[in-house]
């Protein structure tokens, strides 16, 4: 197809067709023109804006040097860290997290999650299934079901913001839609490329020529016609409306934050640690930003905890960071009134082994790990369940993964049973019957 004369399937400004369908993905870090769209479709939804944020530990946070210490074990299996008091009776966390000791009354802890399997991945997090079961079955990131069920809180603003960088170690990296189909999949921003979002890739000239010239694409329009696309040209007017929008911008740009609010955060550093993730705390306070502009989940994927050797080195290192961006995203949580509707989940795949290895670290442990939970209206200033006097296996209450994933759908106002239709108009359900909410969380 010829259009004013240009190049067959350009535009005149010698742009293709392929490149002009392409500018909502060089916009937004690979945001496509349907997902651009499903905010407008789903506008209304009359829905409170209920929102998670669960960040993973890449690689496996160790339990017993963080939030269930055990100093009474051997010394091989204690470590180097002694515990303090928090707020909350009964719950002592390491000497390195003394600001979330400080603010322990506004969180849960989870000593015995229990269920996972030993694979490094961040599928059973983000799914609620294994690796294997995930790639199998397509199940779909638990984002990716809010954005079926709910959809937007806001017409240019996407429900589900996915911040976990590009990562080396390929099933640290964030799981799609699934079984949904690509309108229900995140929008990535790349942790350490945020400015891509920016519209970087387009210069503000050239891209509102480009949205003058649909004014006059009567030939185009004709030939979507006849495709099935009548409103292809409508369409690509709410997409630029997306793009344009500065909400979403605003929302990721930390420099227009309150200076003393981001200096509570520190800064961490962008740089990948290991094959994981960066440890950088602009994600968390990006994450809190985005809340507010309306996005429902945003997933951020939070260090690097494989520490199969030199583990007490690298907690010396990583935990004071932990503490302060951690600390201020709950802080932040309370204080800015989201506390009843802002669920926060923190927790990796896995937990480390009670005895240090000859290397000084801990190795992949799957019998049991520890997660941290604040906000969602739960109920806070509690620890749950407890391990053994190695911290090698669930004591008492032991709670199962998908427990957790259970409760987040819970607070989102998702019956975690509920059916979903999938790409074919099947009827699958969200999680097994056994799945339930956390009692001691939701009352």
């Amino acid at each position: 197809m010829r259009l004013f004369g240009g190049a067959a399937g350009s535009f005149c400004d010698r742009v293709s067709r392929r490149s002009f369908l392409q500018i909502g993905s060089l916009a937004v870090g690979g945001l496509s023109l349907s997902q651009l769209l499903e905010a407008d479709q789903k506008r209304g939804n009359g829905r409170s804006h209920k929102a998670v944020i669960m960040v993973y530990l890449s690689g496996g946070l160790a339990h017993q040097d963080s939030f269930d210490l055990k100093p009474l074990a051997p010394a091989e299996i204690r470590g180097e860290f002694s515990p303090i008091p928090s707020t909350v009776s009964g719950l002592d966390v390491c000497e390195l997290l003394p600001k979330l000791a400080s603010i322990m009354n506004q969180c849960a802890v989870i000593r015995s999650v229990v269920g996972q399997r030993d694979e490094h991945s961040s599928f059973q997090n983000l799914t609620g299934y294994t690796m294997g079961e995930t790639q199998r079955n397509q199940y779909p990131n638990f984002g990716s079901v809010v954005s079926k069920i709910q959809g937007p809180t806001d017409p240019i603003v996407p429900p589900f913001v996915d911040l976990f960088p590009t990562m080396q170690h390929r099933p640290y990296n964030s799981t799609g839609s699934g079984y949904l189909g690509s309108p229900y999949q995140q929008m990535r921003a790349d942790g350490e490329d945020l400015a891509s979002m920016k519209l970087r890739y387009i210069e503000s000239l050239q891209f509102s020529s480009r949205q003058k010239l649909l004014e006059g694409l009567d030939t185009f329009r004709r030939a979507a016609d006849r495709s099935g696309m009548n409103d292809l040209d409508q369409s690509y007017r709410r997409a630029f409306e997306v793009l344009t929008s500065s909400k979403l911008l605003e929302a990721i740009d930390v420099e227009k934050e309150n200076p003393q609010v981001r200096a509570r955060y520190s800064l961490g550093s962008s740089k990948h640690q290991g094959d994981g993730a960066p440890l950088w705390n602009d994600q968390l306070l990006i994450a809190r930003r985005l809340i507010e502009a309306g996005v429902r989940v945003v997933t951020v994927a939070y260090g690097f905890w494989d520490t199969h050797g030199n583990n007490f080195a690298h907690m010396k290192s990583n935990l004071p960071v932990v503490d302060a961006g951690l600390a201020a995203l709950v802080e932040d949580i309370h204080e800015r009134g989201l506390a009843d509707d802002v669920s926060l989940v923190v927790w990796g795949e896995f937990g480390r082994t009670p005895k240090i290895n000859k290397d000084a670290g801990r190795d992949h442990w799957a019998p049991v790990q520890a997660a941290l939970l604040s906000g969602g209206g739960m109920q806070m200033g509690q620890v749950i369940g407890s391990t053994d006097k190695t911290g090698g296996y669930a004591e008492t209450r032991p709670v199962h993964y998908r427990d957790v994933l259970a409760t987040i759908y819970h607070n989102l106002g998702i019956d975690p049973h509920e059916f979903v239709r999938d790409i074919n108009e099947r009827p699958v359900q969200i999680l097994p019957e056994d799945a339930r909410p956390i009692r001691e969380l939701i009352g």
